[in-house]
Formats: structure tokens, C-alpha cells, sequence
């Protein structure tokens, strides 16, 4: 599983206590033995965790799959609020890296005519 999904045997390990994975059956070697389905949904919940989902909200979500189709609205509705709030995030984030690429180009002009200046300085020499 940590091959096919990336997660680590901790990251499973505590997805299972937290109740976002069920307990999986085991080989004879005690080995947890994951259903190609069970790595899908590791999978998705990485990308939640990735995305800044916090763990409640990923139980909330989980619980409601383990109900069955009849939760399907509220999943929906879960996963819309935390897109929008995904997309306000985003919005943050470029008008930051916007700012800081405005000051690294102000530095990069500074420094270019800070050299500019000080080649030409010596060519009076």
C-alpha cells in the first residue's frame, strides 16, 4: 500500500485509528492485505489531507461514504464548501506570489544597476 498509494505505514496506521480506513484483513504474516478499492480511497484521502482538509472534516466524509449512497447530498455539499474554500486559498496564494515576484524583480533591477554602476565606476579608473 505505501508503494501504491505514497503514504507511509504511520500515515495508514493512523488513518485507520482516526476511523478514515477500516481495519483491513490480514495475511499470515500479519501483513495488512488492501483492496485495489482501499487504495483508491487512500489515495483520495491523501489528496483531502493535501488539499488542507482538516482529519474531522475527513471523518465527517468518511462516516457519511460508510452510510452508503443515501449520503451522497451531504458529501456533495461537504466537498463543495471545502472547494470554494480551496479556491479562496488559491486566490490568496497568487496575489501573494504576485507580491513576492514584484519584490524579487525590484531587487534583481536594483542589483543589476548596483553592477551596472559599479563596472562603470571602475572604467574611469
Amino acid at each position: 500500500m505505501t508503494a501504491a498509494t505514497g503514504a507511509t505505514a504511520h500515515t495508514l496506521r493512523y488513518y485507520e485509528r482516526a476511523g478514515l480506513i477500516r481495519p483491513v484483513a490480514r495475511n499470515s504474516g500479519n501483513q495488512r492485505r488492501y483492496s485495489a478499492a482501499d487504495v483508491e480511497w487512500v489515495k483520495f484521502l491523501l489528496r483531502l489531507r493535501e488539499t488542507g482538509m482538516p482529519i474531522v472534516q475527513m471523518r465527517e466524509y468518511a462516516a457519511l461514504r460508510e452510510e452508503g449512497s443515501a449520503t451522497t447530498a451531504p458529501r456533495l455539499r461537504l466537498l463543495e464548501a471545502h472547494q470554494a474554500g480551496l479556491r479562496e486559498q488559491i486566490t490568496r496564494l497568487r496575489a501573494h506570489e504576485k507580491a513576492l515576484a514584484e519584490k524579487i524583480a525590484a531587487y534583481r533591477d536594483n542589483l543589476a544597476a548596483l553592477h551596472a554602476h559599479q563596472k562603470n565606476g571602475r572604467d574611469d579608473d
